[in-house]
């Protein structure tokens, strides 16, 4: 378990080029992205609720979509091989087969990230909303970190094989992307909920529980 406070790449460059096309027979009625720019968690306050949504950006058109509608698809083109050395220990024995979203953009596959520009600031106690991954169920792991200047993994920010939850912090206004690994090909389904305090009286605010589903190809 971990919590880790993000304080990233305010306002980082859009990536054109969103796929969507229809999901596999089980998921007939999901949308499914398969490249592009796509804020995986996008926060926001209305209405007296702290809601999560994906945010996806095809040109200047931004489509918000509920994460149980969504399907987010890793392309064969992610696979790669865990390196070595024990940085990278957490993404399994070295050599072995990863299937990677990248931090810096790459136009074949989705460009993940977090997304709370839609958070005014003042709204929420310290500007800050922690956003917990509960949950994850498939066929391998799942971490989600960034990178050093020199390429290397700075920072873990979940890290389903040595336990969940794991909470990664955001602040209001801010943008970021990480890299998305995922061990083994198949279906996953993860559980995440966000949680802050109002900065006028400090009454806990949640989110419900969003499930993500990603289908990670060979």
């Amino acid at each position: 378990m971990r919590n880790t406070s993000l304080r990233m790449l305010a306002g980082a460059t859009a990536v054109t080029g969103i796929l969507i096309s229809g999901g596999p027979a089980q998921a007939a009625c999901l949308v499914t992205l398969e490249t592009g720019h796509v804020d995986v968690v996008g926060l926001a306050y209305e209405e007296g609720e702290l809601e999560i949504a994906v945010h996806a950006e095809n040109g200047e058109e931004e489509v918000e979509y509920a994460p149980e509608d969504t399907l987010l698809r890793v392309l064969p083109a992610a696979k790669t091989t865990v390196p070595d050395g024990d940085e990278y220990a957490f993404l399994g024995t070295a050599g072995r087969p990863v299937w990677i979203l990248p931090e810096v953009q790459n136009p074949d596959l989705l460009f993940a990230g977090f997304g709370a520009e839609e958070l005014e600031s003042g709204v929420l106690q310290d500007d800050e909303v922690d956003v917990s991954f509960l949950s994850v169920k498939g066929p391998g792991k799942l971490a989600v970190y960034t990178d050093g200047v020199f390429g290397q993994p700075e920072s873990i920010l979940v890290n389903s094989g040595d336990g969940l939850p794991d909470t990664v912090g955001l602040q209001a206004g801010e943008h970021t992307h990480a890299n998305w690994a995922f061990t083994k090909p198949g279906t996953y389904k993860v559980k995440v909920k966000a949680a802050a305090h109002l900065a006028a009286d400090g009454t806990p605010v949640t989110s419900d529980v969003a499930t993500y589903t990603f289908e990670v190809k060979k």
